[in-house]
Formats: C-alpha cells, sequence, structure tokens
C-alpha cells in the first residue's frame, strides 16, 4: 500500500506602513487535532500444513532368472541339417486340437494356458515352448503342447485336469531351422520331405515343432522354429 502525503502552505502577506499603534493579534483558537488512528493489526499468518508422510519404499523388481534354453542349447543353422540326441525333458502337457488356418492363434492360446497353471503351481518353465503333431489330415491336427520345467512335483501327474505332466519327446532326431513367418512354414516342410526323401530316411509320423523366438504373430517375419524330425528306429 501506498501512502500520500499531502503537504499545505500558508502564505503571509507583510504589509509596509503600519500605524504606531499596532493591533493586537488575532486570537487563534486552538486548533483540535482527531485521534491518531490506531495501528494496523498484524497479519494472521495460517499455520503451515503438516507434511505428508514419507512415501512407502517402492519394492525392487524381481530378478530376471536364467533364460529358457532350447532342446538342444547350440542355435541351429537355417542351412544346415543336424542330426542330434533330443534329451526328454519334464514338461507340462496339453492336448488339443485345431484346423491348419487356425494353428497358430490355438498353438499359442494353449502355450498361455500351461503358462497360468504352472505360475498357479509356482513352477518355473526353463524350456522354449514344444509341440509334438500327434496326428494330421487335411483339415486339421492334434497336438500336444508342451512348455519344458526342472522337475515335476514329486506325487503330482497333473497340474489341473487339461495340463498334466509328463516329457518331451528323446532319441535320435534331425534338426530343420524355419526362419521366416509360421504362414511360410510349409515351404520348409517341403525341403525336409526333399531332404528325406534323398537319404531314404523313414520318419515316424510325428513331428516336433519348437519355437526359438516368442510367437507374436503368424506373419512375423523374425520367427524362429527348430522342426525335429524323428526316424524310425
Amino acid at each position: 500500500m501506498r501512502l500520500r502525503l499531502i503537504s499545505v502552505c500558508l502564505a503571509v502577506a507583510l504589509c509596509p506602513g503600519l500605524s504606531l499603534a499596532q493591533t493586537p493579534p488575532a486570537v487563534v483558537p486552538p486548533v483540535e487535532t482527531a485521534p491518531l488512528p490506531p495501528p494496523p493489526a498484524a497479519p494472521v499468518v495460517p499455520a503451515p500444513a503438516p507434511s505428508p508422510p514419507p512415501a512407502a519404499p517402492v519394492p525392487p523388481a524381481p530378478a530376471i532368472t536364467g533364460a529358457r534354453t532350447t532342446l538342444i542349447p547350440t542355435p541351429g543353422d537355417p542351412t544346415n541339417v543336424e542330426e542330434v540326441m533330443l534329451p526328454g525333458k519334464p514338461a507340462a502337457i496339453a492336448t488339443g486340437t485345431t484346423t491348419w488356418d487356425e494353428a497358430f492363434e490355438t498353438l499359442k492360446g494353449t502355450f498361455a494356458k500351461i503358462e497360468a497353471e504352472l505360475k498357479r503351481a509356482g513352477i518355473e518353465p526353463t524350456g522354449k515352448p514344444v509341440t509334438v503333431f500327434v496326428h494330421t489330415d487335411d483339415q486339421g491336427f492334434r497336438f500336444d503342447a508342451m512348455i519344458p520345467i526342472a522337475a515335476a512335483p514329486e506325487g503330482k501327474t497333473e497340474l489341473s485336469p487339461d495340463v498334466r505332466l509328463g516329457k518331451t519327446p528323446e532319441g535320435k532326431a534331425y534338426r530343420f531351422v524355419h526362419k521366416d513367418a509360421y504362414e511360410e512354414i510349409d515351404g520348409t516342410y517341403e525341403t525336409i520331405t526333399a531332404y528325406l526323401d534323398a537319404k531314404d530316411i523313414v520318419a515316424r509320423d510325428a513331428f516336433i515343432e519348437e519355437y526359438v523366438s516368442e510367437m507374436k504373430d503368424a506373419n512375423d517375419p523374425d520367427l524362429e522354429v527348430n522342426i525335429y524330425v524323428q526316424p524310425k528306429e
């Protein structure tokens, strides 16, 4: 607030040639001054708001466990065929059927169901998803979807009515690698058929797919799949 100061100046006129008889000065009545206003009250300063309690510490993110491995630890070569020995690992397994057109989405959903049952049981997956094609025809196929684990819980044979415990295939196999969209995998199977015919290899009716990369989309050009073909003995 700004205050304005107002000054009043009184001018006194001196008149020359005054007579010897001077008139007595006029009596000026005393000027009554108004009483000074009381000083303004000090502003009321509100008490500071109490400080909020300190935030609870954020728990650290869970540690990332070891990466999942393929059935054969060494990576495959899309330009080569390898003879390998499948180890037969403990696994959680779900059986299903689907058409060829819906194969990718059906398998993806089945693996998600197995993952949920493993999480509910507190069992950590240790391997990549595996599909064993048990029976095929022109319309579709029956399959066993598998996720390898370190060990089955003692005394248990299933995690739910739809997910049982068992083992992945074991024994001698030929490994082929498909690295392209799942929609293009038929071309890899044509190469496999030509190779088996050229080598006079009679294969078992069931064949095996192992999904090395994440199953995002059937058109993902970076999808990598190990295909294992086991010969008849």
